[in-house]
């Protein structure tokens, strides 16, 4: 009997950072700081740094459960093998849902950059019909378009500083009541939503089963491509700060182009625009390989539709999941919010995380990487970001997360009865 088709072991340390790259920088560059200076003013800047700490919390523990279980699924997987399959199956749904509405937002930012006024919404629902299309063609072909879309991102965010520079700084930004406006809410609460920025590093665990020597290229692609998008957004948050003031850094729809714009530069606007849908392509088509490497671990659990455990005999990807996430990404383009999906999307991968944090502290001294401080400061971040979120991303993502767990457990019912 024939063995059914598996994934390979394709990629090196440096296709997974530029993975990891690609899903972080223009995720939040070029859509988190708006909202999170309404919330907090110039306060987002600690927002910022709270949401970096909490981040590198929760890399460490994924970079720690990866090396220990380097398979697909990330969470998901890790979930089930240190805490139980039902922390496994909330912690992959959490991902899925969120990171569907992940999706939507990054095909919404595209077409606002790329598309002409009217025409945003067939734009994006083509860009994500164009990128499921590149990943079920092979994890190489993601990487190399990664790499390409990565350097035209730098490229983009080079020119915005180099414009914010030269721009007339706005007044009195720096002053302690544009950092304290928001209070302690605000400031968390603009750190919830920029934590959107940092979830990059996700797409890396997922694709346990195709990179080469997981249990040591992993770990390291993680803290490095963290490190460095960490290092991009601050000196881009501070530039854009300086220049527009928090005010309209708030009400800015572009706020990267409207900075450097403000220079004086004419040339710098269209740089900009292709930088941000350049970014939000890269953002895209790493979320749309992650979200399918979860659903191929759910799936060969049971946890989510059979259907969706096939891998292609040639090319080596879960087809029939990418296939099914572009169908719904496609229908929720046409009736999603960018600013809710942000904070729905925020919801639900911090779920994610704090199950990562809780897994990785359950874990034995022989696979230990990091101290467990670490883990537990992870923990109490995700709480206190989570929590702080817009009440209606709250909301929903309870109901949709008890939605998963009804049907986990009537799938269950159903099972025993057949038995």
């Amino acid at each position: 009997m024939s063995t059914p088709p598996g994934m390979v072991r394709r990629l090196g340390l440096a296709d997974a950072v530029f993975i990891g790259l690609g899903s972080m920088i223009g995720a939040g560059v070029f859509s988190a700081f708006a909202p999170a200076a309404a919330v907090a003013g110039t306060g987002l800047l600690i927002g910022l740094a709270i949401a970096a700490v909490v981040a590198f919390c929760n890399a460490t523990a994924s970079a720690q459960l990866a090396a220990a279980h380097p398979t697909s699924g990330g969470t998901y997987a890790y979930g089930r093998a240190e805490l139980g399959p039902w922390w496994g199956f909330i912690a992959g749904w959490c991902f899925v849902i969120g990171k569907l509405a992940s999706c939507a937002a990054m095909a919404l930012t595209f077409a606002a950059y790329a598309a002409p006024p009217g025409w945003e919404r067939p734009v994006a629902i083509l860009a994500v019909a164009a990128l499921v299309t590149v990943n079920c063609f092979g994890v190489t072909r993601t990487a190399q378009l990664t790499r390409v879309i990565v350097v035209l991102v730098l490229v983009s965010l080079t020119v915005v500083v180099a414009a914010g520079t030269a721009a007339e700084p706005a007044p009195n930004v720096w002053s302690a009541s544009n950092f304290t406006e928001g209070g302690v809410y605000g400031i968390l609460q603009s750190g919830g939503l920029l934590f959107f920025a940092f979830a990059g590093y996700a797409r890396i665990a997922t694709m346990g089963e195709e990179v080469k020597d997981p249990r040591r290229t992993i770990p390291r692609a993680i803290v490095l491509a963290l490190l460095f998008a960490i290092a991009v957004y601050a000196i881009i948050g501070v530039t854009v700060l300086g220049v527009l003031g928090p005010g309209a850094t708030a009400a800015s729809s572009a706020p990267l182009a409207d900075a450097a714009a403000a220079s004086g530069w004419g040339w710098t606007g269209p740089v900009v625009r292709i930088g941000a849908a350049t970014a939000s392509l890269g953002a895209l088509l790493a979320l749309i390989a992650g979200i399918g490497r979860t659903s191929l671990a759910m799936a060969r659990e049971d946890d989510l539709p059979r259907y969706l455990a096939a891998v292609h005999p040639r090319w080596h990807v879960p087809h029939r999941a990418e296939l099914t996430i572009g169908a719904i990404v496609i229908i929720a383009v046409a009736f999603v919010d960018l600013r809710g999906a942000i904070g729905f999307s925020s919801f639900g991968v911090l779920i994610y995380y704090f199950i990562a944090n809780a897994a990785a502290s359950r874990q034995q001294a022989e696979a230990r990487r990091y101290p467990r401080a670490l883990q537990v400061l992870g923990l109490i971040g995700c709480t206190a970001l989570v929590v702080t979120l817009p009440l209606l991303a709250i909301a929903v993502g309870i109901v949709v997360v008890l939605a998963g767990v009804a049907y986990r457990f009537a799938r269950l019912r159903f099972v025993r009865s057949r038995r």
